[in-house]
């Protein structure tokens, strides 16, 4: 068997391997009949309009949540719509309609855009399982790549592709994120080009939302250690320069957030978060000096259309957003643990949820139910909504439990002061930060409003890091305190011996 996989390993790598795989598995999701993508919730309407697109389906909004729509017009004149938040997703729908009026100048077929995510999606793959595959020998480097197949094939993740969700731009940029800290950490690479893979997908990523401006703070933080895996002052300076960069995206991205969101998710932290957990709503709201006759709003939501008070009215402005924000927010999770708690067993039960129980996947024309979702090649994504524990209590012992493996070899790094080393369990601890803001930042920003959609974040992070432990583990490479990556014997001023080192892709 051994000499068979090594036979292969000459044609087809196991990185190749698992990249052929998932673009297979995805290309018939996507662009195969019955096309498989996500039904609007609601929201297209923020990125679409502003970009040139419009809605052109004449039963458009009787399909809400419902079917997946691939098609829609492009505006022929002037677009008289503002963008209604700054986004990076903006730049791939452009990319994707100047790809489309090659072939159609009136109507916009959605599958373009997915299949430029489609082949950035593929490149992340790869990369992500070289730096686990590279020099590790067949016979475990080839159950990685079958893993990884059922992982990242899951439809759960590349329906996204086919719909204006930025979940898909999320998915992918962190994928690109962890390949690269994962390929420094190896020496697989040249360090500039993948500070260069670091710096752009940091970005992208941390501008694709506004409930993502923490990561590029987190990453523009954490990512120190990475300014001292070499000694070049040239490559010190870049570094540091790529991690400030983050650093601002995050905080830019935070402080660009429109009026109107602010209001929307203000609305519901409060309604759908302290006053929906609060044994006496009135007496909460006494804390926060607002009238208690506010307690009404208890549990309701900003879309309803029938409400007892204008969500938007100056009243409100002035009584109600105003005496309360973020801060206070978190300052009463504080003060009130058993609420802080409560709140995050709710969002643990829709943590390890891919896809969205709300919408459907399949176009109206295929004769489906309303809302029903696909299950072409779901295993992980089904096995994980049925099998994860839905507490908080289980994050805190996958963290506990990850960290506590990774933290020997981290330490005996170290000690000996080899910063690359470092890299790997820097990285693993960055994500996990990463998820956890998406949770934090959902409770305190949203409440339980879209829970499932809000999570993204972490219960992407939490398949990553999970697939890199399961993988260091088959490749042995998990607990040791002596790396044993044939790359990183070498110190890190013999494998640098200076700076001009050619780029190697």
């Amino acid at each position: 068997m051994g000499q068979r996989l090594e036979s292969l390993r000459r044609y087809v790598s196991p990185a190749l391997l698992a990249a052929a795989g998932v673009f297979t598995i995805t290309c018939i999701a996507l662009f195969v009949p019955p096309y498989i993508g996500m039904a609007d919730n609601g929201d297209y309407f923020r990125i679409l309009y502003s970009n040139g697109l419009y809605f052109n389906a004449p039963d458009y909004y009787s399909q809400y949540f419902g079917y997946f729509i691939k098609e829609y017009g492009i505006f022929q004149y002037y677009n008289e719509n503002a963008a209604t938040l700054f986004s990076s997703q903006s730049i791939f729908i452009k990319a994707a309609i100047w790809l489309n009026q090659l072939f159609n100048p009136d109507v916009f077929d959605i599958r373009f855009q997915a299949a430029i995510f489609v082949v950035l999606y593929i490149v992340a793959v790869y990369l992500l399982v070289e730096s686990l595959t590279w020099k590790v020998a067949s016979k475990y480097a080839y159950p990685i790549s079958i893993i990884a197949i059922f992982l990242f094939g899951d439809t759960a993740y590349t329906a996204y592709f086919n719909s204006f969700f930025g979940e898909s731009i999320v998915f992918i940029m962190l994928i690109f994120v962890f390949a690269s800290g994962l390929l420094i950490y190896r020496n697989r690479y040249n360090d500039y080009v993948m500070m260069s893979v670091l710096l752009a997908s940091g970005l992208l990523l941390t501008t694709s939302k506004q409930q993502n401006a923490p990561l590029g703070i987190i990453l523009g933080i954490f990512g120190i250690f990475l300014i001292f895996i070499r000694k070049g002052r040239t490559f010190r300076a870049l570094m540091s320069s790529t991690l400030v960069l983050l650093l601002l995206a995050g905080i830019g991205t935070y402080t660009l957030i429109p009026k109107e969101f602010v209001n929307i998710n203000q609305y519901h932290a409060m309604t759908r978060g302290i006053l929906m957990g609060s044994d006496d709503p009135e007496s909460t709201l006494e804390q926060f000096n607002m009238d208690k006759q506010y307690a009404i709003l208890n549990k309701s939501i900003y879309y309803e259309l029938y409400t007892t008070v204008d969500v938007d009215s100056e009243i409100l402005e002035n009584q109600f957003y105003n005496k309360y924000g973020f801060v206070s927010i978190l300052g009463y999770y504080v003060t009130h643990p058993s609420k802080a708690i409560d709140m995050l067993d709710l969002a643990a039960k829709s943590a390890f949820k891919i896809r969205p129980p709300a919408m459907g996947n399949y176009e109206i024309s295929v004769g489906k139910p309303f809302r029903a979702q696909t299950t072409f090649f779901s295993g992980y994504s089904i096995l994980k909504a049925k099998m994860a524990p839905k507490t908080f209590g289980f994050v805190i012992l996958w963290i506990v439990l990850v960290a506590g493996l990774y933290m020997p070899s981290f330490v005996a790094a170290a000690r000996a002061k080899q910063i690359r080393r470092m890299i790997r369990f820097s990285f693993i601890f960055i994500m996990i930060l990463m998820g956890l803001s998406g949770i934090a930042v959902s409770i305190i920003g949203a409440g339980d409003a879209d829970l499932a959609k809000h999570e993204f974040v972490f219960t992407a992070v939490f398949d990553l890091v999970t697939f890199v432990t399961v993988s260091d583990a088959i490749r042995r490479r998990l607990w040791s305190r002596q790396d044993e990556d044939s790359a990183l014997l070498t110190s890190d001023a013999s494998t640098h011996a200076h700076e001009g080192a050619k780029v190697v892709m």
